[in-house]
Parts: C-alpha cells; structure tokens; sequence
C-alpha cells in the first residue's frame, strides 16, 4: 500500500503521465490502474457519459480478483452497457448531480436513498461488492465527462474496508487530473474519425466501427508479441498508444484515390487494380518527415498493410515521395520488388492481419460477413503465405479477446 506522503508525490507527477498517452482506449486503462493503486482498491469501472443520447456507456473495467481466477495470460472479458443518466444508479445519481458518492456497504444503502445498487453483475460473476465510491469526471468547464467507479477499499491483509474521508479527497483531486486528459484524449480520437469519416464519403468500407476493430485488434496483438520479444513494459505502453491510432487510419490514402474506382460495384480490372495500390504510399506520405512516435507508427501502418509475408504483397520497396520502384529492387516485369518476411515492419505485419480479419467477419455491401470457422481456416491457411505465421499463432491464442473487442465497436445497422 501506498503511504499518504508517496499517495501525494505520485499524484505530482500524474498528470504529466497521463497527458503523454495519446489514445482514449489506453488511457483510460491507465485511469484506472492509477486511481486503484492510490487507494488499494480491488475493481473499478469508468463510465464515459454520451451528451447526444444523455446516458452513461459503461466503457472500460479491472478487478483483480475476477482477473486471478484466469488461466495465466488470460484477460478479464466484459459486456459494454449504457445506463440512463438519473438518480436511480449510483453512476447516474453522480452523473446527475456531480457529487461524489462513497458507500461502504452497496447492499446495505438505506431504503430511503434516491439511487440502488445493480447487483446483477455481482450474482452472474460470483463477486462480492462491498466498499465503493463513485465520483464525477468534470472538466474546468464542470462539463461531466463521464463516471470513474472504484470498488472495494482494502488494507494491508487484503480485508474490504470502506473508503476514508482522505479516499475522498484523493478521489477528488484525481479525478480532475483524469478528466484533463481524457478530455484531450477524446479530442484526438475526435479528429482521427472526422479524418475516417473524409474516407467513408469515399468509401462506405471505411466506417469508425471498422477501424475501432482494427486498432483494437491490433493493439492486442503486439501486445502479446511484445511480451514474447520481452520488451521493456514502457516502450510496449508506448508503442501500444501510438499503434492504436495508428491502425485506424492505415486507409487513409484512399482519400486520394477516384470515386470511379472505390465505388465501382463489381471487382477492379487490372488498370484499376494498379491505382488503388496507390492508397499505401499517398496515405504514407502524409507522415514523412516525422516527428513523433505516431508518426513513424502512421506511416509505417499506410505504407505496409498490404505487404505479404512471402513477398507477393504492393506497394514493396519504392520510394513513397515518387511511387517508384528502388534501385536493386525492380523485378523481371519492371515492379517493385514486394517486402517479405521481417523486412515489413511489425506494425505492417500486424495490421495486415487485423484488417483482414474485419473485412471478412464485417458485412460489405458487396458481401456478408462470413462465417467465422471459415474467417479462422482462411487465416489459419494463410500462415507463411500471406501473414507472419508468429502472429497467426498469437491470434489464435487471443481470439476470446478479440471477439469482445469485435463485440464492443459493432457496425451501426
């Protein structure tokens, strides 16, 4: 446990951590982690509040007792939920009035209370709720951006105890920290979709559903290989920040490419086929002269989501500023030579999975989605042909992962 000098000390330098991760997903991963660490606390919850349907998204959780009955390498799986923002849950009584809520005892809340205490997910789970205080993410607008859930206070034995006034005032202080970045955090995942959205007037493939999967997909996928390459845990937290933003825009040269061609009904003939290659390297050169993390990740991610492992993939090995082929890389009919195997950089690599594996789950307005045995044989089959076989070995390992994640950005009907 943390004592009340090393509480104030962490909470000094917090903001300055939080405000260096980029994306909303992974932030508020990190929230929560942090503000359960302070006060000892074995679970917590973040709701994220929509304005334009007044309700509460139950958005991210971790409860480290649920995460001890998992296999090794096993992560907790949960539902997404929306509540009504009212007086009658402990999350919309706070999203209502903006006060703090400390409880410490849920099942015994005094009959009078103008809110209750859910106990579904205690009685489907086998996890017993008891200490919990709830409090209000508010920007320096007092603008509530969503609820942040912490659930049972323990001591030093590991016994439930209820949360302090100090808790409280902790709770409070860290919360308005958290609010700042995941304020700025939304704002950036804001403009990576209006940039989507610039796409989806092109291409009705590319929705923000799609490209959630995909950088949802990705970033547990070099999350396990990271583990396996034992990198060190900051430069995985950081190249898990800047790859999940990076993989939802690895279309985003198609901005580029003629309506004629992305939205022709039927298959490309081979002219057509050569232009839209072309997407790779323009949406690739949107990053050049880097100068950041993103930006290396971005145009690696643009430039490489088509390459295959066996080297038969576009656009290969050409200089991105004039789409031409390298010298020493020009095959027999004049084309640039493919990358193969690790010559394509690992985020390549992976988001070259993870896309296919959405376009054929997803339904297009060419296709329904596919039967998932058959998505899992076609990947399964591609393994040392089109993809690195390390990662389809990963995928499969992760697959119950992917499907929740598969779960929470569903395609609007």
């Amino acid at each position: 446990m943390l004592t009340e000098k090393e509480k104030l000390d962490k909470l000094t330098y917090l903001g300055i951590e939080l405000n260096q991760v980029r994306d909303l997903d992974i932030l508020m991963e990190r929230v929560l982690e942090c503000a359960r660490s302070f006060v000892n606390a074995d679970a917590g919850s973040i709701y994220i509040r929509n304005k334009d349907k007044d309700t509460l998204q139950f958005t991210y959780t971790q409860n480290d007792t649920l995460q001890e009955r998992l296999p090794a390498g096993e992560k907790l799986i949960y539902t997404t939920f929306t509540l009504p923002i009212n007086r009658e849950s402990m999350s919309g009584y706070v999203a209502t009035t903006g006060q703090l809520l400390n409880i410490p005892n849920v099942y015994a809340i005094e009959p009078t209370a103008p809110y209750h205490f859910g106990k579904q997910f205690d009685e489907e789970s086998g996890y017993q709720s008891r200490s919990v205080i709830t409090v209000p993410l508010k920007t320096r607008r007092e603008d509530i951006l969503g609820i942040l859930q912490i659930i049972n206070a323990q001591d030093e034995n590991k016994k439930i105890i209820p949360f302090t006034d100090s808790d409280e005032k902790l709770m409070l202080h860290f919360a308005s920290t958290a609010a700042v970045a995941l304020e700025r955090a939304q704002m950036t995942r804001s403009i990576l979709l209006r940039m989507i959205r610039m796409s989806e007037m092109r291409d009705p493939m590319e929705t923000g559903a799609h490209v959630n999967r995909v950088g949802g997909y990705s970033t547990e996928i070099y999350e396990q290989w990271a583990k396996r390459h034992n990198l060190p845990k900051e430069e995985l937290d950081r190249n898990r920040d800047s790859l999940r933003m990076a993989a939802m825009l690895h279309d985003v040269g198609k901005i580029a490419i003629s309506d004629v061609i992305l939205k022709k009904p039927g298959r490309l003939n081979g002219k057509e086929f050569e232009t839209m290659k072309q997407h790779t390297f323009l949406g690739a050169r949107l990053f050049l002269n880097a100068r950041s993390d993103f930006d290396e990740a971005a145009f690696d991610v643009a430039l490489n989501h088509h390459e295959r492992w066996d080297g038969c993939g576009y656009p290969g090995h050409i200089d991105v500023e004039t789409g031409k082929a390298m010298a020493g890389f020009i095959s027999p009919e004049g084309k640039p030579m493919g990358k193969k195997g690790i010559e394509i950089p690992i985020f390549g690599r992976i988001v070259a999975l993870a896309d296919v594996y959405d376009a054929l789950s997803s339904k297009r307005v060419y296709k329904e989605a596919w039967d998932e045995q058959d998505v899992l044989k076609t990947i399964e089959k591609e393994a040392g042909a089109q993809f690195d076989p390390e990662l389809i070995e990963i995928f499969f390992s992760r697959l119950n992962v992917l499907r929740s994640i598969q779960n929470r950005y569903r395609d609007e009907p």
